[in-house]
């Protein structure tokens, strides 16, 4: 009876793992559909969301973090040189970098093709790490490949060879985001290895949004685009869109493992899809829907490849 009871517990710790895990990437995707309404309809500039987003989520994690545990390390990861310089530029290169042109991409496009295209940064990690190893790509990383490209490919263009379903500015700034996704999932992993990722994204985020304030003063904006629809959708995306999701995968990982945790991930392209065509009436045709579930599919490959290169992840934007 009591060995029963140890295997309950233990599937009920594995549930709680994968829900954490499903709804924290679910929020990510809803975050999108919310940025979209805030830069398309009400026009709150990408910048300056970005820049509050990362102020106030930042400040928050740190808060949080001087209350838990790992309270020491909020301020002993700046006695260290060498670990400084590391979270200078992760904050520049991967937070900010990745948060910008996610949101950018957002805007030019829509919140589901941004999130797909987002989606294709294990492929340019894989592609990396195979450069640098010096070794071919796997077959199931090959075909995770030709599946991530047919997927790009029918996603941008809705299957015609004459144009683009969506502006070139969404597709490089969609590209750009995927390429600072890869950079933000390699990057930090020795500040991993030394501090808690709690501490690391909490100040990633903080030096990001000052950084991008000395370009979008969080205090210039028009007063005009403060509604309470507006405001609504900024502290949307800053808890359930940051904070609350963040907390959620970190916690998904004392359950589950990472391979899981990473195919769950697949629920933020799908909610944004599904969020984005519901509720913001975005078209999207059938090869589009193709190419979506191709560049899901490729992640799903590169998550569950057998001997598959270790890569060390801070966490979603």
């Amino acid at each position: 009876m009591e060995q029963l009871s140890m295997v309950n517990k233990s599937d009920l710790s594995r549930l709680k793992g994968l829900a954490m895990a499903f709804f924290g990437a679910a929020l990510w995707g809803i975050s999108g559909a919310a940025a979209q309404v805030l830069f398309q309809d009400i026009g709150v500039p990408p910048g300056w969301l970005v820049t509050i987003r990362l102020l106030c989520a930042g400040g928050l994690l740190l808060a949080i973090g001087l209350c838990g545990p790992h309270r020491q390390e909020v301020g002993k990861i700046w006695t260290k040189p060498g670990n400084r310089m590391q979270l200078i530029i992760f904050a520049i290169f991967g937070m900010l970098g990745v948060q910008y042109t996610y949101f950018a991409a957002i805007e030019a496009g829509n919140a589901a093709t941004a999130t797909l295209l987002q989606f294709l940064g294990p492929v340019f990690i894989t592609v990396y790490l195979a450069l640098r190893s010096m070794k071919l790509p796997t077959v199931q990383e090959f075909s995770a490949l030709a599946l991530a490209c047919t997927g790009m490919f029918l996603l941008v263009t809705n299957g015609s060879l004459k144009e683009l379903s969506i502006s070139t500015s969404a597709v490089l700034w969609g590209l750009g985001s995927a390429v600072t996704a890869a950079f933000y999932t390699l990057y930090p992993k020795q500040l991993l290895n030394n501090w808690n990722s709690l501490v690391v994204v909490g100040w990633s985020m903080l030096l990001g949004g000052l950084g991008l304030s000395i370009i979008n003063p969080p205090w210039q904006i028009g007063l005009e685009l403060l509604t309470v629809q507006s405001l609504s959708l900024i502290g949307f995306v800053i808890l359930f869109g940051t904070l609350i999701p963040f907390y959620l995968y970190i916690e998904s990982l004392r359950y589950i493992s990472p391979a899981e945790a990473g195919l769950l991930n697949s629920a933020e392209p799908l909610c944004a899809v599904v969020v984005s065509v519901v509720w913001l009436q975005v078209s999207f045709g059938l090869f589009e829907a193709i190419g979506a579930l191709c560049i899901i599919a490729t992640v799903a490959l590169l998550t569950t490849r057998p001997g598959k290169r270790k890569t060390a992840s801070a966490s979603k934007d």
